[in-house]
């Protein structure tokens, strides 16, 4: 089976993220599905990340050599889950091969990890706990939709995990917060209002509907993300 190696940088970073759209639930649909991937810390040099004007997610563009994007490098995706991310990513952006390389954790003096916390932490800032290592080439998602659209500002993971991921998730969340439901429900008003902030992306958007109907006429190609 074909494998695919592919560096992350903004709502993907998130796990949760990550497993709703390769697998459908935001969580592993059984414990065997945790160790398909290979996640761990990556740069991307010669890049830049940008916020998307009203919306959530980010965007990187090609940048001088003084620029790099801290993200994820995730390898053991399969033909089908590259299939459903290109669906994810949409028209606004076009997956290209780069040279990562891989952030590697340094110990403190008893012999502790000092990089991010939870799998998800610092992902999208500096940190002296990680040194440069081996170089490696992945895919990742280049923006194309314009410079108009993009802020001058950096995007901010812990934001993106702290105050909107919820209503990237789904209803499964509502089980342990119910507040994850409320959020899931205004982002339905707001995407039949034509203000979606998650540009089709989140649980009852136009991009997700797209990916279960598409899902449900191509099944053989899903087997293959199983």
């Amino acid at each position: 089976m074909t494998t695919h190696t592919a560096f992350f940088y903004g709502t993907l970073m998130a796990p949760p993220v990550l497993h709703r759209v390769i697998w459908g639930s935001s969580k592993p649909p059984t414990p065997a599905h945790s160790s398909l991937l290979k996640i761990q810390p990556a740069i991307l040099h010669r890049h830049q990340r940008h916020k998307v004007k009203n919306a959530d997610y980010p965007a990187i563009l090609p940048a001088n050599m003084t620029t790099a994007v801290r993200g994820t490098l995730v390898t053991g995706l399969t033909d089908g889950d590259i299939w459903r991310l290109d669906i994810f990513e949409g028209f606004e952006y076009k997956r290209r091969k780069v040279r990562v390389r891989v952030l590697e954790q340094q110990q403190n003096s008893q012999g502790e990890d000092e990089g991010e916390v939870g799998g998800m932490g610092h992902l999208s800032q500096p940190s002296e706990a990680n040194v440069e290592g081996e170089e490696v080439e992945a895919e990742t998602y280049i923006w194309v939709a314009g410079k108009h659209r993009l802020e001058p500002e950096e995007w901010d993971f812990q934001e993106f995990v702290r105050d909107k991921m919820a209503r990237w998730v789904g209803r499964e969340a509502a089980e342990t917060d119910e507040g994850f439901q409320e959020v899931d429900d205004a982002v339905t008003a707001l995407e039949k209002e034509g203000q979606d902030p998650t540009g089709g992306r989140g649980a009852y958007g136009s991009i997700t509907r797209a990916l279960v109907e598409s899902g449900k006429a191509k099944e053989e190609v899903l087997n293959s993300a199983v």
